[in-house]
């Protein structure tokens, strides 16, 4: 079997650049990063068009679909953008004013209830302790707590934040005034690509269609068609089950009588964006919430989160976000963890759509290597 000389033409070139990835690993890898950082608000514009575009096209099939006048062609999809973006920014402004002035508060309460309470607990231990020895280590240990001047650090810190703390130094200053001119950048990048995906498509499949060889496009497209439909799957999937679980974890809050029960679902619902573990987050924070006001109904509604989890792990995600990628749930453990370990919570909401995007390629081609039919 000859080889031919383009195929040792390109097998020369990979091997080249491992070799050089291998004996300049530094210098290689910082262009990289270096590139990737100069490319971020482009990036970052590009996920933001994508999200939004998953809102906005749906609305915009809404408005006026039968419409023939231009100034309803014309108008159509600016609305649907305007509105996808109002929806989005209403839902996270709302949540936030929802979830941050109770936070601030059960700080505010538990800080002004930590000494009684400790008291209160003092008073409980000497009715066990004949000798006085466990209240007298705790009254020793909680003398030379300074509640008010932790409190007043601790609220300080929430009310001002860190850059308020340190905003005299020119490094925060400059770091905020960089994201603040990058995050313009990537809104007005997004815009563009939302505005005009039409002819950006037509543009790159023409130039795809003109300087590329025929099966590398197919195959390009194909791909590009899996990693859309995983990505917008599981995106969806996650809205609609971060809606499911927030509105169980309200009425189930609601029944129980436990308090903040709005503000905590809202949490619970927003934070289950997270695959996985993002229901416990929303759980942990409602638990402070919670203990301020009852201890006790603080340690129920930790039973009441473990319970509405296991209903959420075993019937609303495999059903909902499962179901529509296709992905086992033992992969989905395995990309979470190995997602979380390599870029924290970025790491782990998109290592999920790439491992349901691999697994469906490999999927596809072992369907067709057997001969079998693919299922999309």
């Amino acid at each position: 079997m000859t080889i031919s000389k383009k195929t040792l033409i390109k097998l020369g070139v990979v091997f080249a650049i491992f070799l050089a990835c291998i004996v300049y690993p530094g210098p290689i890898f910082g262009a990289i990063g270096n590139l990737v950082s100069v490319l971020n608000p482009l990036i970052l514009g590009a996920v933001m068009a994508y999200a939004v575009n998953l809102l906005s096209r749906q609305l915009e099939k809404g408005l006026w679909p039968h419409a023939s006048q231009k100034w309803a062609q014309g108008f159509r999809r600016p609305l649907a953008i305007l509105a996808a973006l109002v929806i989005i920014v209403l839902v996270i402004a709302g949540v936030m004013r929802l979830v941050i002035p109770q936070f601030v508060d059960a700080i505010n309460s538990f800080f002004k209830t930590a000494p009684g309470t400790i008291n209160d607990l003092t008073r409980w231990l000497n009715q066990f302790d004949q000798d006085h020895t466990i209240s007298q280590r705790v009254t020793a240990a909680t003398a030379s707590f300074n509640w008010k001047s932790i409190e007043s650090k601790v609220m300080k810190y929430l009310t001002v934040g860190a850059s308020g703390i340190f905003s005299s130094t020119v490094s925060i200053f400059s770091n905020i005034f960089s994201g603040v001119i990058n995050f313009v950048l990537s809104f007005v990048f997004a815009i563009y690509l939302l505005s005009g995906k039409e002819k950006i498509g037509g543009w790159l499949n023409r130039l795809m269609d003109d300087f590329l060889p025929t099966k590398f496009v197919a195959k390009t497209r194909y791909v590009l068609h899996v990693t859309d439909k995983m990505f917008s799957s599981f995106i969806a999937g996650q809205v609609l089950e971060g809606f499911i679980l927030g509105t169980l974890c309200t009425l189930g809050m609601m029944v129980f009588r436990f308090p903040d029960a709005l503000s905590i679902g809202a949490l619970v619902g927003v934070s289950a964006l997270i695959p996985m573990i993002g229901a416990w987050i929303g759980g942990v924070v409602g638990f402070v919430l919670i203990a301020v006001v009852s201890p006790i109904q603080a340690i129920l509604f930790v039973v009441f989160i473990i319970v509405l989890q296991q209903v959420e792990g075993n019937l609303i995600y495999p059903r909902v976000v499962g179901g529509t990628i296709g992905l086992p749930g033992l992969l989905v453990l395995a990309a979470i963890t190995i997602g979380s370990g390599l870029a924290g919570i970025v790491g782990m909401m998109l290592a999920v759509p790439i491992t349901a995007t691999l697994y469906r390629l490999m999927r596809n081609a072992t369907f067709k290597k057997e001969g079998l039919q693919i299922k999309e």
